[in-house]
């Protein structure tokens, strides 16, 4: 009775790691990929940002809202 206890956690602890490793490992790279994603997401809205605000129209509208700004006080 003893041994086949044994076996049968022995079998039970097996299963468990073999369901942890099958769980966690497709995880891992799709976190990666998202990040990838995100990171270029985010470097593109940024460029697109910095072109924007080099701009003459916009670089004149801030320009006329801080002088606004300054004259009010």
């Amino acid at each position: 009775m003893a041994g086949w206890r044994e076996r049968a956690e022995r079998g039970i602890c097996l299963l468990d790691a073999r369901m942890r490793t099958l769980t966690a490992e497709p995880e891992e790279g799709a976190a990666t990929a998202e990040y990838a994603v995100v990171l270029v997401a985010a470097t593109g809205f940024a460029a697109l940002l910095v072109a924007i605000l080099k701009s003459g129209t916009v670089k004149n509208l801030l320009t006329d809202i801080v002088k606004q700004a300054l004259n009010v006080a």
